[in-house]
């Protein structure tokens, strides 16, 4: 699945200008609030009419101003998850999920296999007001699959939900991205839900596209600083589950080494995504010896860039992007430069993993 989108729209505050293409996978469109997002995602979807713009889902033409061609939203078979789950509040959970798929011509996911992997057969019979926030959007984002769509856009479908509904619902979103294939364009300004989930990024600022590629590239880049948040700069490493040891640690290797990380709940042999944050990472000169930390990692020196929160080092293990934060005074003394090479020290505590299948 490739999606290419060009769109050119003036608003009251900015032009929005926004040209980019999302391959197969979770594109995430991640900017601040009133940068664009969503009237790049309602352009999409057919749900506003832009000033010029060409758009096409595998080779099907959706828009294209110069043509004239400009097909109505039900024949182009996108399915979208809002905010608010919107579900039909006279229908039961079953009748909500199969609205959309009588109106469908294109075959999809068999429905059992969809609510299996929502975990909501047991919420069948209920009408939405007996929900939780999580079942309903759980519901909504089912009710959107089943509209066998060619694509599903997802506009910050959990900015309404609390932390706790947010951590229930995110496990069902990486499912349904690792085993329906289902290509999903996710809007949001949440950085850590985009670094779980994404698999490329395009960084809108202001109505433009700042930057776009793979999601390891994009948050591993110091130059997105300014967007992504100096604090919340971080890489994201992939990783084999190969064992879970008898003290409570999961070892998983990745390209450079092992890493020892709380216990992860998964099986052996899984693929995992790590995101490290760039303020969990120390740097020595020499090998340490000494100390607790369990994860050391040798590394080289791409770039220093700094910022008002001091230094961020961009490095490279074998292959892998990495990031670590140090402060100017500490960049001075170890003489850090670009091709130094270097050994980045990691807490075992301080890693986060997502399980991710095989989607990494």
């Amino acid at each position: 699945m490739m999606l290419d989108v060009a769109i050119r729209h003036r608003l009251p505050d900015f032009e929005l200008d926004a040209r980019f293409q999302a391959p197969a996978g979770v594109t995430a469109l991640f900017g601040k609030s009133g940068a664009g997002k969503t009237t790049v995602v309602s352009t999409i979807a057919g749900l506003m009419r832009p000033d010029h713009a060409r758009i096409s889902v595998d080779g099907t033409t959706l828009i294209d101003s110069e043509t004239g061609v400009n097909l109505p939203p039900h024949r182009r078979g996108i399915g979208y998850v809002f905010q608010e789950a919107r579900l039909f509040p006279h229908l039961n959970v079953r009748a909500n999920l199969l609205y959309g798929r009588r109106l469908s011509r294109r075959s999809g996911p068999p429905p059992r296999q969809i609510i299996q992997m929502l975990g909501i057969e047991h919420l069948l019979h209920r009408r939405p007001a007996a929900l939780s926030g999580g079942e309903k959007s759980r519901v909504a984002i089912g009710r959107a699959i089943l509209s066998n769509p060619r694509l599903l856009v997802m506009d910050e479908p959990l900015a309404a939900l609390d932390q706790a509904r947010k951590d229930e619902i995110m496990p069902y979103l990486e499912r349904l991205r690792d085993q329906i294939g289902l290509p999903i364009l996710y809007v949001s300004h949440a950085l850590p839900e985009v670094a779980r989930l994404a698999t490329t990024i395009v960084l809108i600022d202001n109505g433009r596209v700042a930057a776009a590629g793979p999601a390891g590239e994009i948050l591993c880049d110091p130059r997105h600083a300014p967007l992504l948040g100096s604090r919340q700069m971080g890489a994201i490493l992939t990783a084999r589950l190969s064992a879970q040891d008898a003290d409570g640690l999961s070892r998983l290797d990745c390209a450079t080494g092992p890493i020892w990380v709380p216990r992860v709940a998964a099986e052996t042999g899984r693929t995992m995504r790590l995101r490290i944050m760039a303020h969990d990472v120390m740097l020595s000169l020499t090998p340490p010896q000494g100390i607790s930390a369990l994860n050391v990692l040798p590394a080289r020196i791409v770039e220093l860039h700094e910022d008002q929160d001091g230094v961020l080092v961009q490095l490279d293990t074998g292959g892998q992007g990495l990031l670590a934060r140090v402060t100017a005074r500490s960049a001075a003394a170890l003489a850090l430069r670009p091709g130094l090479q270097v050994h980045a020290i990691l807490k075992a505590v301080s890693v986060t993993a997502a399980n991710i299948g095989g989607a990494g």
